[in-house]
């Protein structure tokens, strides 16, 4: 199977970039082309045969990925699959593009992969990066409901079946949309352990936007993807957990304008996910109302 990887970048981090692209060229089996978005910034010096593509305004994470895509072709046909990884990340083994040809062919129903990530100096993997509820074993591999944005692998096909990431979004669960309607059209979601990217510990609040957007995109995906009876549900549910979180009063302000914004702008096509499919997310651990 042909694997390609997309890689966006600001240009603001080129030792951990080209440490990046020397890991993905040192992966076992055929070469894996690379493309690097820069996603309205110059883009780094890259080795020669890494194809790069200079926006010129930055159109967000999804935005910026979906291009990447394309420059596989459309819906990224050219190649098999697809990995995503963030800029300042590091594939900690040589072999991560095998196991994925080997998962993909193995298993015709596997849509997407997500791998395990852990801080390059502790070896630990962060609750938040493990996509289920039941998060205390990082490394135990299972079938899950959504997939890392920074550290995945997806099969074309996907693309192809249902579209690409919602541009709209540009920061925040663009993820979970396309998780929810890869699973709709009936493509599964593995987290695998055994497929690890390195990357920093950091937390999601270090960028300005992250609780409006949160709040935002969390209203949208409930407005997109789920039957009308569940979205009241879904999205009082994650009210409540915010306010048991107990942010700090800008960060709540912040948090209650994005959610108003999220029911006052247009959301995009609304197809809401079939009744089987709210089953199925129930069955995985995960029913779509937290």
């Amino acid at each position: 199977m042909k694997v390609g990887a997309v890689i966006i970048t600001m240009g603001n981090r080129p030792d951990e970039l080209r440490a990046l692209l020397d890991s993905v060229a040192k992966q076992d089996g055929d070469p894996v082309e690379v493309v690097v978005v820069g996603n309205g910034s110059p883009v780094p010096d890259v080795p020669e045969g890494v194809r790069t593509i200079e926006l010129p305004e930055n159109l967000g994470i999804p935005g910026g990925r979906n291009v990447g895509v394309e420059a596989f072709g459309p819906g990224g046909r050219d190649v098999d699959i697809l990995l995503f990884l963030d800029d300042d990340g590091l594939l900690a083994g040589h072999d991560t593009a095998e196991l994925c040809r080997e998962a993909f062919a193995a298993d015709p129903e596997l849509g997407i992969i997500s791998f395990r990530i852990a801080d390059p100096e502790t070896g630990i993997t962060q609750r938040r990066h493990v996509p289920r509820l039941r998060a205390s074993d990082p490394m135990r591999s299972s079938r899950v409901t959504t997939f890392l944005g920074g550290a995945n692998a997806v099969r074309t096909k996907v693309f192809a079946e249902v579209g690409g990431l919602p541009d709209e979004f540009f920061y925040a669960h663009e993820e979970t949309d396309l998780a929810w309607r890869a699973l709709d059209a009936g493509w599964m979601i593995d987290y695998r352990s055994d497929m690890v990217l390195f990357h920093p510990t950091t937390a999601p609040s270090r960028h300005a936007v992250y609780h409006r957007m949160v709040a935002r995109n969390r209203v949208w995906l409930a407005r997109r993807n789920l039957p009308a009876l569940l979205v009241p549900v879904y999205l009082g549910v994650w009210m409540l957990l915010t306010l048991l979180r107990r942010p700090s009063r800008p960060a709540l302000k912040a948090w209650f304008g994005g959610f108003r914004e999220g029911w006052a702008t247009p959301c995009g096509t609304r197809r809401p996910m079939k009744w089987r499919t709210v089953w199925r997310l129930t069955r995985l651990g995960r029913p779509p109302v937290i």
